[in-house]
């Protein structure tokens, strides 16, 4: 297979702008290579200097400065749905994994806890410490392993093959518990997603559809990774699923979405969706922006994951600012009085609105926050965007139900 290399990724590679200028200029460059291109080399990971053959979209839709719905109709306006079906699923797989997760959050409670717990072992247990430690600073012996490990602490990003085979040698051929893999890609990952990285790892290990695993193999990554390692040897023969003894609670239903107020409001805005420039809002009408920094909530994010949040928060104010003409402020969500700093940005006006925040450690932070917001006095308003307004209802079971409804949701959102 031909590598390519697109100079003007490499540079952005790099440094990972957090605009939605640099989202949608990546959106423009890959579009057209969203169809039968895609399908046919997105298995490759060709190393971190060359991802042309991926959209490296993925920081972006994380944050939501560019959007599930704007990205899907641009590869639509350059492909039909079937030469695009495999980069739309890649999107789509994202949307499942939060409603699946939005319908089951004691899931990502029990991963807490069991990364609290781990980490408690870690200071007993010698031998799983020195096996994780050597894990992550990439001395496993492994070569492929331990250039992946490095890759991403020094990028903030993998390739989406990379992640599972990364993961399946953590789990079967390293014997290290998955929850520890996972926390560790969350805090180095730029699109460390609560719900796509847990359940991902979880469906690698066999919890996420009971008894199917991902095992990597050494013929595989030798093909797929460009010829770049040599064939890597001593990987676990099988991958026998991990077994946990509190079983998968079932979905349940999801609140009904809101409405803003008509009139004056104040918008909140967190992490997981800086794009207030696209909210519904009816006729709401906004007089201030305020911003709520929820990264203290994760002291053990990366520097360099705390630098792209704290850029796209920027990015956000200055954009809000222009779309709405109106103040726009930055606030710690986990400050001494961050409440009584809401409601001074809020001034004279008593009703707030933000978009849903999914379950993770953002809306940990921050739904208590604006509760007592509300209990001194200014009401809160919680609306959802339509894309997963028509998408989370869908993920009660596996992907495949899923899947089947995309033509018909496209349709109903207009993008078909």
């Amino acid at each position: 297979m031909q590598q390519r290399t697109d100079p003007r990724r490499l540079q952005a590679l790099d440094d990972w702008p957090a605009t939605r200028e640099e989202a949608l200029a990546r959106l423009a460059a890959f579009a057209p290579r969203a169809g039968r291109d895609y399908a046919e080399t997105r298995n490759y990971d060709l190393g971190a200097e060359d991802r042309a053959n991926v959209s490296v979209l993925s920081p972006y839709i994380r944050h939501r400065l560019i959007t599930e719905d704007e990205i899907v109709s641009e590869v639509l306006a350059h492909h039909g749905l079937g030469e695009a079906e495999k980069f739309i699923q890649e999107v789509c797989w994202r949307t499942y994994w939060k409603g699946w997760l939005e319908m089951r959050p004691a899931v990502w409670q029990r991963y807490c806890a069991d990364v609290e717990a781990l980490e408690r072992a870690l200071l007993t247990d010698a031998g799983l410490a020195a096996r994780l430690e050597a894990a992550v600073s990439g001395k496993t012996g492994i070569a492929c392993f331990d250039a992946w490990a490095l890759e991403l602490q020094s990028t903030g990003y993998l390739h989406n093959h990379a992640r599972m085979w990364f993961a399946s040698i953590w789990i079967f051929t390293l014997k290290l518990p998955w929850q520890l893999g996972a926390d560790f890609f969350l805090r180095h990952l730029l699109d460390g997603d609560p719900a796509s990285n847990t359940l991902s790892w979880r469906w690698i290990c066999g919890l996420h559809t009971p008894g199917k695993t991902y095992p990597a193999r050494a013929t595989n990554i030798a093909e797929f990774s460009g010829g770049r390692f040599a064939l890597p040897g001593g990987l676990a023969g099988e991958a026998v699923a991990v077994s946990e003894a509190t079983p998968v609670p079932k979905p349940q239903p999801l609140k009904a979405a809101g409405a803003p107020p008509a009139g004056p409001v104040v918008l909140l805005l967190t992490e997981d969706d800086l794009l207030p420039e696209t909210w519904p809002l009816d006729r709401a009408i906004v007089r201030s922006v305020v911003l709520l920094d929820a990264s203290s909530a994760n002291l053990r994010l990366s520097p360099r994951v705390r630098r792209f949040k704290s850029a796209a928060l920027a990015d956000a104010r200055m954009r809000a600012a222009r779309q709405f003409r109106c103040p726009a402020t930055v606030i710690d969500a986990l400050s001494a009085d961050a409440a009584g700093a809401v409601i001074a940005a809020c001034g004279d006006v008593s009703a707030t609105v933000t978009v849903e925040v999914p379950v993770g450690p953002v809306r940990t932070a921050v739904v208590p926050l604006i509760k007592e917001v509300a209990r001194r006095g200014v009401s809160s308003q919680t609306i959802r965007r339509s894309w997963d307004d028509a998408f989370w209802p869908h993920a009660t079971a596996g992907y495949f139900r899923f899947k089947d409804a995309i033509p018909t949701e496209f349709n109903r959102l207009g993008i078909l």
